[in-house]
């Protein structure tokens, strides 16, 4: 456990919010609960190896779902999935209350194939798909669940909390276990604020959604031989020639000129069945981000003229036959700000001066750009520890600072629940 500072002359030592969060964190039922964390590390470690050895690649969640709905069971809340397959875990009796909702999305970009891929290698580091994002979410869940639950004084806490696991934030998911969260009917849609467990670091507080759009571009045409069908259209080339002309525009619009970052990606790129064959059709998926949504909108209506141009010059050169190009949207991740002033960003940071993290406000794409572009409160931030290799099958998470970022989930949850006693 990190230094705790000291009673005397606090106030010279840290700002007022953080006092108020010293007060708060040395209540004999907190501190226990803080130590707790360090005292079940192996206990959490093993949850959280379980539940990576579980696939749960987007769009095949629901054996984790099932899963971590049995594990909350057993820890003493009350869980359920919902229709959009997320688990919502609650404790005691209903309350009428706006709840605080901590979420940690289930899904990864990859999944294990057999369980022996996730193992605790030396040095105690963790090694498989997910096991930084979202495992450490996830684990994070479990483990503020059992310590909440093992001490009766902070029964009322947990009654306080909506602890969520949910489906559809990455890739193509598009964020739809979130969106089904913050429908106007939704759990979410009255929360008092929504905190999102992202990964590992510590070190950000993700208060702005940065936006995303994402399509499928393809091109179809009959197909042929190399040789004997020569001068049929090749959807091939004409994806070829559409992607270095998005690239060049790209390039002109979004430059380092511009105030604000774009990023643009074709992350899939597929087509054909044999070095001999013409193929019968071609196709790339692309994702575009920037902070700026008018940068994305321009981006996006340049696609449709860069197809026609693809075809035209690959259908005129055509001996026979012709091709069809078509543009599918896959996925739209709207913008929003959390304000600098809102009492969930000021509690987070008056914690962090208390447990001394030095953590930046940033822009990324996470489940909470939903509930931000709905103007609810929300933000994300890590779970605690290190991690890296992240969207890739040679991920990893290292266990070292996972207790200090629990300790900064309970704390942050313990001031919300306490806003009335701020002054």
């Amino acid at each position: 456990m990190a230094t705790q500072p000291k009673a005397s002359g606090l106030g010279a030592q840290i700002p007022a919010g953080a006092r108020r969060i010293a007060r708060l964190a040395e209540q004999s039922a907190l501190a226990r609960a803080q130590r707790w964390f360090a005292q079940e590390h192996c206990w959490i470690d093993e949850q959280h190896l379980q539940l990576c050895r579980i696939a749960a690649p987007t769009f095949f969640e629901q054996r984790r779902a099932e899963w971590l709905r049995a594990r909350m069971e057993t820890l003493g809340w009350r869980a359920r999935l919902d229709r959009a397959g997320n688990v919502l875990a609650a404790f005691g009796n209903e309350s009428s209350e706006p709840l605080l909702a901590i979420c940690a999305h289930l899904d990864t970009v990859f999944a294990p194939t057999r369980p022996e891929e996730v193992y605790f290698g030396q040095g105690g580091r963790l090694f498989g798909p997910g096991a930084a994002d979202n495992g450490s979410g996830l684990t994070a869940l479990l483990a503020l669940a059992r310590v909440l639950a093992e001490i009766p004084e902070l029964h009322p806490l947990a009654s306080s909390l909506l602890l969520v696991a949910n489906v559809g934030e990455e890739g193509e998911g598009n964020l739809s276990g979130m969106r089904h969260l913050c429908r106007p009917s939704g759990p979410l849609s009255g929360a008092s604020a929504i905190l999102v467990l992202d990964g590992p670091s510590a070190d950000h507080i993700t208060t702005q959604a940065l936006a995303s759009r994402r399509f499928e571009i393809g091109f179809a045409g009959p197909g042929g031989h190399s040789w004997n069908d020569y001068g049929t259209p090749n959807p091939i080339h004409a994806l070829g020639a559409f992607i270095a002309g998005f690239l060049e525009t790209a390039g002109e619009r979004a430059g380092p000129g511009r105030r604000r970052a774009c990023s643009f990606n074709f992350g899939i790129v597929e087509g054909g069945a044999s070095v001999n064959s013409i193929p019968s059709e071609a196709r790339a998926k692309l994702d575009v981000r920037s902070e700026e949504p008018a940068l994305i909108e321009d981006l996006a209506n340049s696609l449709a003229p860069l197809v026609e141009r693809s075809l035209e010059k690959e259908n005129r050169a055509a001996r026979s036959g012709h091709l069809t190009g078509k543009i599918k949207e896959l996925g739209s991740r709207p913008g929003g700000r959390l304000p600098e002033h809102s009492p969930l960003l000021v509690t987070i940071q008056a914690v962090d001066a208390y447990l001394h993290i030095r953590s930046v406000v940033g822009c990324a794409s996470t489940d909470a750009n939903i509930p931000l572009s709905l103007g609810l409160p929300a933000l994300s931030i890590g779970a605690g520890g290190r991690g890296g290799g992240a969207h890739t099958r040679q991920e990893w998470y290292e266990p070292d600072g996972r207790e200090l970022g629990l300790r900064r989930i309970l704390l942050i949850a313990a001031a919300l629940a306490r806003q009335d006693d701020a002054s």
